[in-house]
């Protein structure tokens, strides 16, 4: 049960991060568009957390679980500069190199510290 409360406070410090980084890139185009900041910040951050919190959801619907591949996958939804293994398989076609992609254990098979 202490691993679930430690995966909930994760993924709201994540989704708090996900409406800074959000917000956060949107000030000078609210005022440029005429919006007051505040506005702005809220809008994109609320967008944001609700793409993230409705991909959370599909995947506890999927099976009422959550895994670890879920979570990071509906984070990287967000990041615009996350790419995933469909992405470099991507654009390693379009420059005509070949690559092959190969999974990696997650950090907390590799030390046993991992929290």
């Amino acid at each position: 049960m202490k691993n679930g409360f430690k995966l909930f406070g994760n993924i709201l410090l994540r989704i708090v991060a996900v409406f800074a980084a959000s917000g956060l890139g949107v000030i000078g185009a609210g005022s440029i568009a005429g919006i007051s900041v505040v506005n702005a910040v809220t809008v994109a951050g609320l967008t944001a957390v609700a793409a993230v919190v409705e991909k959370l959801a599909r995947g506890f619907m999927n099976d009422g679980k959550l895994s670890l591949d879920e979570i990071n996958s509906a984070f990287a939804a967000v990041d615009v500069n996350s790419k995933t293994a469909a992405d470099l398989q991507v654009e390693a076609n379009q420059s005509g190199a070949a690559i092959t992609i190969e999974p990696v254990a997650p950090a907390k098979d590799k030390d046993p510290e991992y929290n």
